[in-house]
């Protein structure tokens, strides 16, 4: 699958992971399953593992399932993915009609459509596809954080009919035309928000950005999260608070 602006010639999966063994064969397992979809019959994937600091089994279970290590060691999730980025890259670079880096995290999973769905998005001409997540796992012993989580979360979504042009932005679900990536300076070297800023810079040099919530990524509901100050932590602070119902008037968007 081939489209403009350089986009599909071939495909790389960055994965940050710091100590992910229990949950990181089930984002692969997944992400092999999105590689296998018809759409991409003739697309080379190549899956990287940015395995940061680990001192459990991650880097192993990751080769074991085909995918590029890349041990590295900052603490620090910025670098990690900048760093699996350079080595899909180096391994990629000279790939014919480009390469589409997808991000996604250890403890998601992906649909089997979602790299499918990134190059359709691609073909339209978008440089990069910012996506939604939606949540499992959630903790039994927390009565109501669920339902908390996803007033705050779709507070901005749009009456039926609409499309949901959402405010958020996730490593879990991220897609990037090699071209756009470098011409925004890749992710940033910082340790939170590395994927809010990749996108800020993305919009500040006028790459088309998609916000869709058209194909969501299942996240984890950890509470004791990798990186302070991250998705981990706003869940722990939506337990701790008991949030009051928000009203806001849907924004009008046309249906596309």
């Amino acid at each position: 699958m081939t489209g403009p602006r350089g986009a599909g010639g071939a495909v790389a999966v960055v994965i940050p992971a710091c100590d992910e063994q229990d949950l990181l064969p089930a984002a692969l397992a997944s992400v092999r399953t999105a590689a296998e979809h018809p759409d991409l019959a003739s697309v080379q994937v190549l899956t990287v593992v940015a395995a940061d600091c680990c001192t459990d089994a991650t880097a192993d279970l990751a080769r074991a399932a085909g995918a590029l290590v890349v041990p590295v060691r900052f603490r620090n999730v910025g670098r990690a993915r900048a760093a699996g980025v350079r080595a899909a890259l180096s391994v990629l670079g000279d790939a014919p009609g480009g390469v589409w880096i997808a991000s996604t995290d250890a403890d998601s999973t992906v649909r089997a459509d979602w790299l499918a769905f990134q190059l359709a998005c691609a073909a339209e001409g978008w440089e990069a596809v910012v996506g939604t997540v939606s949540v499992d796992r959630w903790p039994v012993d927390r009565p109501g954080l669920a339902a908390r989580y996803q007033r705050l979360y779709e507070v901005s979504r749009p009456r039926a009919g609409h499309v949901w042009r959402h405010p958020h932005v996730h490593g879990a679900n991220l897609g990037v035309s090699s071209r756009a990536y470098a011409a925004a300076g890749g992710f940033p070297p910082v340790p939170l928000d590395e994927d809010r800023g990749l996108v800020d810079a993305l919009e500040r040099t006028g790459a088309p950005v998609l916000r869709t919530s058209a194909c969501p990524v299942t996240t984890s509901a950890r509470m004791r999260p990798r990186a302070r100050g991250g998705f981990g932590d706003h869940l722990a602070g939506l337990d701790r608070f008991t949030v009051p119902a928000v009203a806001v008037e849907p924004e009008e968007e046309a249906a596309g």
